[in-house]
């Protein structure tokens, strides 16, 4: 049985990607969008239906919600308040993606096409793992992280809260990355990366602005 209402904050090209995902699941009976700025549009054939904080005048019961904005930290903040004020938060997975056995995924997080998520990894609540990324065995990957595409990480990674990893970045087996970190793209960590910051290159190195 399909479940009731899909809305999607965000209608933006990140949004565009959830909602492909979230109509090959083919798990709502509908699906819409909530976006300040598009209101009145229709995406991918669904329709804006109202603003951000239009989701208060819905029924708890009958709706689920998914944050699909980028930025990490707006991300954490809009999906809390919405599971403070009552509301479920749904897991948008889209079917060409590999999820191995005792892999836990929390909510509100989204799984684009062709990833792979291999055994015994924990990945947490609010996060997006972006098309075409590589998660080993015996992750720990942090609520609100964002692997963009392509994204390669060995075994026994543990990625912190908030952090991104840019296109194509790559961690080797047994490092671990601080939270509130920015991963270049085609970044190599060879390491742990142990504080916040923006790091680039082969091997990973700190910049500053």
């Amino acid at each position: 049985m399909k479940k009731n209402s899909l809305y999607i904050i965000g209608a933006g090209g990140h949004g565009k990607v959830v909602a492909d995902a979230a109509l090959l699941m083919d798990q709502w009976q509908s699906i819409a969008f909530l976006d300040d700025h598009k209101i009145g549009q229709d995406i991918l054939g669904l329709k804006v239906v109202g603003g951000s904080q239009d989701y208060h005048a819905l029924d708890p019961n009958d709706a689920e919600f998914i944050v699909a904005i980028g930025d990490n930290a707006t991300r954490e903040q809009i999906q809390n308040q919405i599971k403070i004020d009552g509301y479920r938060l749904a897991t948008v997975i889209h079917p060409s993606a590999v999820i191995g056995r005792e892999v836990s995924i929390g909510e509100g997080t989204v799984i684009f096409a062709q990833v792979v998520v291999n055994p015994s990894t924990a990945i947490g609540k609010g996060c997006i793992l972006n098309t075409a990324c590589s998660v080993d065995h015996d992750n720990h990957i942090g609520n609100f992280v964002h692997l963009s595409p392509g994204v390669r990480l060995a075994g026994t990674v543990s990625v912190g809260e908030r952090t991104w990893l840019g296109i194509n970045a790559t961690v080797i087996n047994n490092c671990s990355i601080a939270s509130d970190a920015v991963i270049g793209a085609s970044t190599v960590c060879i390491g742990n990366i142990k504080e916040s910051g923006t790091y680039v290159g082969n091997p990973a190195k700190k910049i500053s602005y």
